[in-house]
């Protein structure tokens, strides 16, 4: 299955058979307040820097987010897309729980965008889904209904199976959507990560769908977390995990060396790229 992204020109496929896509994750204020200051100011140089950093770091689509409190992220966040598009081509995840932001950066977005998130809710499907339809985006579809959050895989399955059905319905394609299954925090459940990983298997075995999460949420709160993200984050990925939104910086080297065991990096070239690259640098 192929999701295809696009800034202005480049285009980006997440496919379930091909290399892993990174999200970079770092356009977020939350734990920034740095990028709180200079949004609020209408600065958006260190968002740029932010992204370009980022991309350097072989990111391949950015993941946007300007939410803090007090925002009017309906205003805020087309303007971030716009500047993000005058400097850089690559595509964007354009990340708000209000549906409103989300049209209005769609409606200056140069390419074809990610939607971060639709979730299972009636509420979501019913706002989301047909802005989806109508600027042509892709969805990120969480494993979250009118329930709450469930602890079985198989119920949490059963939410992206509804989620496909009425993408299917609103008029987007199966290739539209990709799952998040939602990586929880294991110092707060310890079999929190298994969930995770098992719906990860279910979805990618059953549905075939490309798969993302937040991969870093499954260390809050505990010491060491790059090297619990980096083995979560492998596990993922055999398990069928194809475009993580996470920092750049932080996965590149695992991604490349998970990609090459995997048998997705004919004679090691992404991986010796990778290396010669952090060397110049």
């Amino acid at each position: 299955m192929k999701t295809i992204l696009s800034g202005k020109t480049k285009e980006v496929v997440i496919d379930t058979e091909g290399p892993v896509v990174i999200i970079g994750e770092c356009i977020n204020p939350t734990r920034r307040k740095k990028l709180v200051s200079t949004l609020q100011e209408k600065d958006f140089s260190y968002m740029l820097s932010l992204a370009r950093s980022q991309i350097d770091a072989l990111a391949d689509v950015l993941d946007v987010n300007v939410g803090y409190p007090g925002v009017v992220d309906e205003v805020l966040l087309p303007e971030a897309v716009i500047a993000l598009q005058e400097h850089f081509d690559i595509p964007l995840c354009l990340d708000s729980p209000n549906p409103s932001a989300i049209e209005a950066a769609l409606k200056v977005a140069k390419g074809r965008c990610l939607i971060n998130s639709v979730n299972a809710e009636e509420e979501s499907l019913r706002l989301l889904l047909p802005i989806a339809r109508e600027y042509g985006a892709a969805i990120i579809g969480l494993v979250l209904d009118d329930e709450g959050i469930t602890h079985d895989p198989e119920k949490r399955f059963r939410i992206a199976e509804k989620i496909v059905e009425r993408a299917l319905r609103a008029g987007l394609k199966e290739e539209d959507v990709i799952i998040d299954p939602m990586a929880m925090a294991v110092s707060a459940d310890p079999g929190a990560c298994i969930v995770t990983l098992e719906t990860i298997r279910l979805v990618h075995d059953r549905l075939g769908l490309n798969i993302t999460q937040g991969a870093s949420n499954i260390s809050f709160g505990l010491p060491n977390r790059e090297h619990i993200n980096n083995a979560y984050m492998a596990m993922s990925i055999m398990n069928g995990l194809t475009c993580p939104i996470a920092n750049p910086e932080k996965i590149a080297s695992l991604v490349r060396a998970a990609d090459l065991v995997l048998g997705k990096d004919d004679y090691a070239i992404r991986f010796i790229e990778l290396y010669q690259n952090s060397q110049l640098s």
